[in-house]
């Protein structure tokens, strides 16, 4: 039977998803065999394709298991008891610091899309779909009540926000001079401003 921790005791998908994010992150997706993800993680084949099934799958699950996180944090800011401009706020910053965060698999995702089968596309869209509908509800609560201009359609003003998140991965580094926090308040800021009456 496989082991399913190594000798530090991490989970042996983990162990696979982030030594292939690190090999997809180096070398691209394209240029990173299923055979050099095994030997770095120190696993066989057959353990890979148990958890995975494919090098494509393992693509897949980097860029989910981020949005699982931004998706689980959303809820809980959109459900807050708050008022709906620190809701959209306290999401708006979020977002950013979990892509930074997470800047390697943002990276990956947007120059390895392409790669996935027309399903699995399919699948990433509908559930990125679902996050910016879910953070266009804040902003339309928002329009509705009268606390945001509604000037600007919220879908437009949803691509605004979410075109500067998924263009940090090309300009935002870690040794750079602000911190993950400090972005995530810029960019929040802007986008208040921009739906301020």
């Amino acid at each position: 039977m496989a082991r399913t921790t190594d000798d530090s005791g991490t989970p042996v998908p983990q162990r696979l998803l982030a030594t292939a994010t690190r090999l997809f992150a180096e070398r691209g997706y394209d240029r990173t065999s299923v055979q050099e993800i095994v030997e770095a993680a120190g696993v066989t084949k057959g353990a890979l394709y148990h958890y995975f099934g494919s090098k494509e799958d393992l693509l897949q699950e980097v860029y989910a298991r981020v949005l699982r996180l931004q998706q689980e944090r959303l809820d809980a800011h959109a459900q807050a008891d708050a008022p709906v401009e620190e809701r959209l706020r306290a999401a708006a910053a979020d977002v950013v610091v979990t892509t930074i965060e997470n800047l390697d698999d943002a990276a990956i995702f947007f120059r390895s899309m392409h790669h996935l089968s027309p399903e699995k596309n399919k699948q990433v869209r509908a559930e990125r779909r679902r996050y910016h509908e879910r953070f266009r509800a804040l902003i339309e609560e928002g329009q509705r009540t009268g606390v945001f201009s509604s000037a600007t359609p919220a879908d437009l003003v949803v691509d605004y926000h979410f075109g500067s998140v998924h263009h940090l991965s090309t300009w935002y580094r870690p040794e750079g001079p602000l911190t993950p926090a400090q972005v995530a308040d810029h960019l929040a800021d802007l986008l208040l401003r921009a739906l301020r009456p």
